[in-house]
């Protein structure tokens, strides 16, 4: 159940350009779920609405890596005055948050299946704490810019890791779908997040080869808590609330089946 509650900054890193790594100690990591996001309220108050982020990683206090508190990590980009707001906290600074939001991956599909946990730009981070979640035979395959390969030591730890970078500098040159073909990847069930051309080459992808897409559009939220109707998206199906095709990112996603949404 999503909760209004006041945390604290562990730590914080910048990790490629105005990209940055946060750490936050708060009891909400107690209900996360993978693909699921926060909404990280600005300090500035002429900014009422939270930004949303997704979760990347999440510590329990009974985790042996968790130092004995509840955790959250975030990564984020700068993308205007909020988040530049968030890039100059400090460890001990005290923030609000909203969470955990929307619906995450379904984790319970994929459980002792060949998978494709797929990537791209700030579309990584949530895919690892999927990663090390999922009880599967994980092939992780992430795309990047240029050879600023944030998030891919962490990956490496939880299954076989695919590159690929726009400029060819590491890894396949060109996108994730061209990573697939490079490596001679295949798989029974995808789970992706990042941007639009990507996921679109993902639905096709999967309806060709008839496995089951199960993509976050997370990336294209701007409230995050549906009050602005920024991410409205076509739907398959008539939705049971508005009683028309479509659905919100923020409240009925971010994850969808890839065959349900118009994309």
């Amino acid at each position: 159940m999503k909760q209004k509650q006041t945390a604290r900054v562990l730590s914080q890193r910048e990790i490629a350009p105005d990209i940055y790594d946060m750490w936050i100690e708060t009891s909400l990591a107690e209900e996360a779920k993978p693909g699921q996001f926060l909404g990280v309220y600005p300090k500035d108050k002429s900014t009422l609405l939270p930004r949303p982020i997704s979760i990347c990683e999440v510590r329990c206090a009974g985790d042996a890596d968790s130092a004995g508190v509840n955790a959250l990590r975030i990564v984020y980009r700068v993308a205007g005055a909020g988040t530049r707001e968030f890039s100059g906290w400090r460890p001990g600074e005290s923030i609000a948050l909203l969470g955990p939001l929307g619906n995450g991956f379904p984790l319970e599909k994929g459980i002792g299946k060949k998978v494709f946990l797929m990537g791209g730009g700030i579309g990584i981070p949530p895919i690892l704490e999927l990663a090390r979640r999922l009880e599967a035979e994980k092939q992780i395959v992430v795309g990047y810019r240029d050879n600023t390969l944030f998030l891919k030591e962490d990956l490496d730890g939880y299954g076989s890791v695919y590159t690929a970078t726009e400029d060819g500098s590491a890894g396949t040159k060109g996108n994730v779908m061209d990573a697939i073909r490079e490596n001679g990847l295949e798989a029974d069930m995808i789970y992706a997040c990042g941007p639009m051309p990507m996921l679109r080459a993902i639905k096709k992808y999967a309806a060709e080869h008839q496995i089951p897409a199960y993509i976050s559009l997370e990336e294209h939220m701007a409230c995050g808590v549906g009050a602005c109707l920024g991410c409205v998206v076509k739907t398959r199906e008539v939705n049971h609330h508005s009683h028309v095709n479509n659905a919100r990112i923020c409240t009925d996603g971010p994850v969808f089946e890839a065959g349900d949404v118009e994309i």
